[in-house]
């Protein structure tokens, strides 16, 4: 093992649009699932820690909402949080999709980009969903909008030149001591992760207009005495009494598909069985609400 003052040691920022893969992208880096993903945009709230160490040093990455335009209180919020974590990082990977196109929102990240001091590391995601010169040519439109330290070309979800891209991370990463104990693979409470995956379950269960509108409250997370059962409650928060409805579905079905997909996840994460039992509220226009926004875990004193 190297000695401590040789290692390397710091903060990775992920940043990209929305649904260009950033949480399917740490979790494959760092092995294990701690980022809950979907195909639909908005997923990631917070700014989720992951933490990788092995005997070249520890990195650490930020993932962050997908930045874009906000509609209320809340997308204000999520925007916030994606610049604050553009400014305490130390590599930048910033995530793109294998096509020509710059849109409003590529250039509105090009604009915050090119503030930074970090080097920014171009990546290509979904290198398997396209041919090769598709993805050449992509390379070649996003060198024309600025510079980068390195460019690297992967599939997040195929594990495809994932461990390249960690070699390139720790090249720029500075020298220092762990912020994080060795095993340790995120920061977020255990009562935050099973959150956050009861939300993952209810966004691919639902439909289109629902998500966006519905959070996760933990509202109680106790071991039994004799540790062979986790008990959690959790309320589905909404915003509407028709979303409460489709949320629990005829004679409740979809509320059971929703707890039974999360309470796998939940187990395989925290290595125990799981008691999950799942209620439904209306909290009318919460996004809006500082002091629900707040209630529901997003607190910007927190970054």
């Amino acid at each position: 093992m190297q000695e401590a003052n040789d290692k390397k040691s710091g903060f990775v920022a992920l940043v990209g649009r929305p649904n260009v893969g950033k949480s399917t992208l740490m979790n494959h880096l760092i092995g294990q699932k701690i980022a809950i993903t979907s195909n639909k945009p908005q997923t990631t709230r917070n700014q989720i820690r992951t933490i990788f160490t092995d005997e070249r040093g520890q990195a650490v990455f930020l993932d962050t909402p997908g930045i874009h335009k906000p509609k209320n209180k809340l997308g204000a919020y999520m925007t916030e949080v994606a610049q604050k974590t553009l400014d305490q990082a130390d590599v930048i990977l910033w995530l793109v999709e294998p096509t020509t196109f710059i849109g409003r929102g590529e250039e509105e990240i090009i604009r915050k980009l090119k503030k930074v001091k970090a080097p920014v590391i171009l990546v290509v995601n979904k290198t398997d969903t396209v041919k090769k010169e598709a993805v050449g040519e992509a390379i070649r439109v996003y060198t024309q909008a600025m510079e980068y330290s390195e460019i690297v070309a992967v599939s997040a979800l195929r594990s495809v030149n994932t461990t390249h891209l960690l070699d390139r991370i720790f090249h720029y990463l500075p020298y220092g001591p762990m912020y994080y104990d060795e095993d340790a693979v995120t920061d977020q409470p255990m009562r935050q992760i099973a959150a956050e995956m009861i939300r993952e379950k209810a966004l691919r269960r639902l439909q289109e207009e629902i998500p966006h509108g519905i959070a996760v409250t933990i509202e109680k997370m106790k071991e039994r005495p004799d540790g062979s059962v986790i008990d959690i409650e959790a309320s589905i928060i909404c915003e509407r009494d028709s979303h409460k409805g489709i949320i629990i579905g005829k004679g409740g079905e979809m509320l059971k598909l929703i707890g039974s997909d999360a309470r796998r996840d939940i187990e395989a994460m925290m290595e125990i069985q799981i008691n999950l039992k799942l209620w439904v509220k209306v909290r009318r226009d919460w996004r809006d609400s500082d002091l629900f926004i707040k209630n529901f875990g997003y607190q910007e004193n927190e970054l």
